[in-house]
């Protein structure tokens, strides 16, 4: 089992016009390519008291193309905003085993679930994430220290004025007022293709 202490995570996001472009300037200016795969959470909550505290609970299984599945359980605290990035305290424990039917022999039930296909680079200090949802815009999301997070937006070729430290919610309803429904599982999709499987039809 790996466990990773107490850490504080800065992101910002924004929507991606172009994923193929964006990979393309992120290998260019040195980025590695160090995970590309299924990435699903399950957040899970107690009868409500992490959503009060606005605690996360989650469950993360990570299905790499040509590796086993791994699971994540993690535990993040209360959101704050510091010069437009977005941090909170994570812990990350990397574990065997049935993780949600520990959970919920604690007494925790799944209460939320998101299903991504994502590519995950390292840039110096930064990790970029592209993420395409089942239906909704291809996303980046970008983490490290403030600095870190500039350079990787620089390289990016995404104009900073797009990143912002909102939450995933506030792009889903941003795409929803376009008029198309977002769809964040495989299974409310209904056998329709993934946005990551029609794209590369």
């Amino acid at each position: 089992m790996h466990r990773r202490g107490a850490v504080i995570e800065r992101e910002v996001k924004a929507v991606v016009p172009d994923p193929a472009a964006v990979a393309a300037r992120l290998v260019a200016a040195g980025a590695e390519r160090i995970y590309r795969g299924r990435m699903d959470d399950t957040r899970y909550d107690r009868a409500g008291e992490f959503t009060a505290r606005d605690e996360v609970i989650r469950r993360r299984v990570y299905r790499g193309e040509g590796d086993p599945p791994r699971e994540v359980l993690g535990w993040k605290g209360p959101v704050a905003v510091e010069a437009g990035t977005k941090l909170r305290r994570e812990i990350e424990i990397e574990a065997r085993g049935d993780v949600g039917g520990w959970l919920e022999a604690a007494g925790f039930e799944p209460v939320h679930r998101i299903d991504r296909y994502v590519e995950w680079y390292r840039l110096g200090a930064a990790t970029v994430r592209l993420e395409w949802y089942p239906r909704m815009d291809v996303l980046v999301e970008i983490e490290g220290d403030h600095a870190d997070i500039e350079r990787a937006i620089d390289s990016s070729g995404i104009p900073r004025a797009a990143f912002s430290a909102e939450s995933l919610i506030d792009f889903v309803a941003r795409y929803e007022a376009r008029g198309t429904k977002a769809i964040l599982t495989v299974e409310a999709l209904d056998r329709a293709p993934a946005t990551w499987q029609a794209a590369s039809e």
